[in-house]
């Protein structure tokens, strides 16, 4: 499978969308497959869209996901219209990430990971008088408090407060008396201190 170039794009974008959808024809799928493990630029253009897909999976299904009868009836629609065999897209599932205990009384729930930049984005969960390590600053951290109360050094979160650390600054002292959950987007370039 030779993939050309026009303007800048392979040119299996298409097929690489259809792809995160789980709308591609099972036939083309394995050839689709092969593409990915030697293209760059379309492995990433997958690993974007795939996180779109799964941030509107997650949504009600009355939201975003038309009924199975729509989807089928469109589906053989665009066969008829194209001349080919109609597809149904296979319903995909949005799996929840699971929490990790990190540490004692520390979980975590990874979101997002955007590895080209070292931006990582987490659900945090500090158990009633737990202590997250003193650390410093690689990037950019922001930190949304969801619930509970959260002590960053000498200031006190409560829910709905927002934080955000300078690169090059650190946290001397991170903890909770109460528990606290938050949304964490950080580097993965932090460092312990």
């Amino acid at each position: 499978m030779n993939a050309k170039r026009s303007e800048g794009h392979c040119e299996h974008a298409e097929q690489i969308s259809a792809y995160a959808l789980g709308a591609l024809p099972a036939t083309d799928v394995a050839a689709i497959e092969a593409h990915l493990a030697s293209c760059i630029e379309c492995a990433r253009e997958l690993d974007a869209l795939t996180s779109v897909v799964d941030a509107f999976i997650s949504l009600p299904n009355d939201v975003l996901r038309p009924p199975v009868s729509l989807r089928t009836r469109l589906a053989h629609e665009i066969a008829w219209e194209e001349g080919s065999q109609s597809m149904v897209p296979a319903s995909r599932q949005w799996r929840e990430p699971p929490w990790e205990e990190v540490a004692p009384g520390i979980s975590c729930k990874l979101l997002a990971t955007d590895t080209e930049h070292h931006r990582v984005s987490m659900l945090v969960r500090l158990a009633p008088g737990a202590h997250y390590p003193p650390h410093r600053h690689a990037g950019v951290e922001e930190l949304h408090l969801l619930d509970g109360e959260l002590w960053i050094d000498e200031r006190k979160l409560y829910p709905g407060d927002y934080n955000r650390g300078h690169p090059g600054t650190g946290d001397r002292r991170v903890w909770s008396e109460t528990g606290c959950t938050c949304v964490l987007v950080t580097s993965t370039k932090d460092a312990l201190v």
